[in-house]
C-alpha cells in the first residue's frame, strides 16, 4: 500500500501548481484523501480533504477558494489544483487515505488518515 504525492516545484508568488497524489497497491475509492503540508519549523497543517466518491469536500480557510481538490477513480488519483500561490504556502505537501466513516469536515485532520504518502516539496519565491 503506498501513496505517492508529485507536482512540486518552484514558482513565483501569483503561480500555480497541480500536486497529484496517486495510489498502488490499493485503490482509492473506498478512501477519503486529505492534502497536508508542513512548512520547517511549523507543525502539520490539514489543507483539503475529499470524500471516497468525490461528492464532498471540505478546505481550511488558508487555501479556501485558491485551491480545489478533485479525484478521479478510475485513474486511482487525487489531484489538488493550486492557484494564486504565495510566499507562506512554501511546504512539503503530503497526501494521506483514510477509510473511516467520519464527516468530511472532521476530515480535514490528520488523525483520521491510515495512510501517508512521502510529500512534495512546493516553494514559492516572492
Amino acid at each position: 500500500v503506498q501513496l505517492q504525492a508529485s507536482g512540486g516545484g518552484l514558482v513565483q508568488a501569483g503561480g500555480l501548481l497541480r500536486l497529484s497524489c496517486a495510489a498502488s497497491g490499493f485503490t482509492l475509492d473506498h478512501y477519503a484523501i486529505g492534502w497536508f503540508r508542513q512548512a520547517p519549523g511549523k507543525g502539520r497543517e490539514g489543507l483539503s480533504c475529499i470524500s471516497s466518491g468525490g461528492g464532498s469536500t471540505y478546505y481550511a480557510d488558508s487555501v479556501k477558494g485558491r485551491f480545489t481538490i478533485s479525484r478521479d477513480n478510475d485513474k486511482n488519483t487525487v489531484h489538488l489544483q493550486m492557484n494564486s500561490l504565495q510566499p507562506e504556502d512554501t511546504a512539503v505537501y503530503y497526501c494521506a487515505a483514510g477509510d473511516r466513516a467520519a464527516s468530511i469536515a472532521t476530515m480535514i485532520w490528520d488523525y483520521e488518515y491510515d495512510y501517508w504518502g512521502q510529500g512534495t516539496l512546493v516553494t514559492v519565491s516572492s
